[in-house]
């Protein structure tokens, strides 16, 4: 295999992410008591071990058909272990995703095709600037069906012949999954510019392009990714303004705080669906309000202090669209105020579903 080589600066500026900068991330978040174990469905979830979580999040986020990615620790024998603990390499643990799926809508298959190609599979003491057990790779199989599935998968990237070494990545039956601590997930959306710089520098997509770029594209159903152009014609001003800039309708002129038909809201770029009229209720705020997302996985929440206190802003996961900030003044059962932009939203009735391509939300309303 081709040796990797590393610039002093590409070195020093890691070190300063991974221990300067990081460091004083974690300071600033509430104080986590580490990892809790996650029940998952043995046939509609993958748990994979690629190296850092923060970089295997991405690729299997943008597929549909994928619920949620979850980054976290397995495979070894320390109960809801921290962060530095399983760094340290003494819990046996790795850090791996668990992701739910919709087997009708992609497969175990497809998402082993994704996984090969993010990482280094013949590397068996760590994964590219992150050397050590705890950031090697590893299939972790739910059943025997997905051992079959990841056997044959191996083999056919063998018969490639994409990579010079020989393919090392084991598989191992799946084993209590502990989900890392809050600041780890969806790192690459929180935390873009540090996130980008360390993924730059690690060596990751280095090794990507070096092995995959003559090989053909993988066929599988991903939400759309706009240019700025495409998105400015596509979008109103309004609609420009609230999603890309970050703003804030007028309140009660706009066509959604007081609809009450039944039917789902989309997100206007993506499509992804992220809210129900059946959690939908009025605030008084004279904007869409709900007690609680219809996917939580297409939901994320950022700290936002742009008004010189802390709210939590609410994003589309694959339209990365500003949707608008939830509040914890909401009526049960959640308790919880979904404070949404219409313009940010598509609204999709009941009757329309089907043919929309939402027909499993169908159900809902009968």
């Amino acid at each position: 295999m081709k040796k990797r080589m590393w610039t002093v600066l590409s070195v020093i500026g890691l070190i300063v992410i991974m221990v300067g900068g990081y460091f004083v991330f974690q300071q600033q978040q509430a104080k986590s008591s580490g990892s809790k174990e996650l029940n998952y469905q043995a046939e509609e979830t993958a748990i994979l071990a690629g190296g850092c979580f923060w970089c295997m999040e991405p690729p299997f986020e943008e597929l549909k058909g994928v619920k949620s990615v979850i980054s976290g620790y397995t495979g070894g024998d320390v109960e809801n272990p921290t962060y530095n603990q399983v760094s340290a390499e003494t819990t046996g643990h790795r850090e791996a995703v668990l992701i739910t799926f919709d087997p009708n809508v992609i497969s175990y298959k497809q998402l082993l095709d994704v996984y090969w190609r993010q990482i280094d599979p013949t590397d068996a003491n760590g994964q590219f600037v992150d050397q050590g057990e705890s950031y090697t790779t590893a299939i972790f199989y739910t059943n025997e069906k997905q051992k079959e599935i990841a056997m044959q998968s191996k083999q056919d990237l063998e018969k490639q012949q994409v990579f010079d070494d020989k393919i090392v990545t084991p598989f191992i039956a799946a084993s209590p999954f502990y989900e890392a601590e809050a600041y780890h997930q969806d790192y690459y959306l929180k935390s873009e510019k540090k996130y980008k710089f360390y993924r730059a520098a690690s060596g990751r997509d280095d090794f990507i392009n070096r092995y995959w770029n003559d090989q053909p594209k993988l066929d599988l159903p991903t939400y759309a990714k706009l240019s700025d152009a495409e998105i400015k014609k596509k979008l109103t001003a309004i609609q420009y303004k609230v999603t890309q800039e970050d703003g804030t309708e007028p309140a009660f002129d706009n066509p959604y705080h007081d609809l009450k038909a039944d039917g789902i809201y989309v997100d206007l770029i993506s499509g992804e669906p992220l809210f129900s009229s059946n959690d939908k209720y009025d605030s008084k705020t004279g904007w869409p309000s709900f007690t609680k997302p219809l996917e939580p996985g297409n939901i994320i929440e950022k700290s936002d202090f742009s008004i010189g206190m802390k709210r939590m802003e609410v994003r589309s996961r694959h339209g990365n669209a500003h949707l608008g900030h939830v509040f914890s003044d909401g009526p049960k059962p959640t308790g919880l105020r979904y404070c949404m932009n219409s313009a940010a939203l598509r609204f999709i009735p009941k009757e329309d579903l089907k043919q929309e391509g939402y027909g499993e939300y169908v159900a809902d309303f009968k």
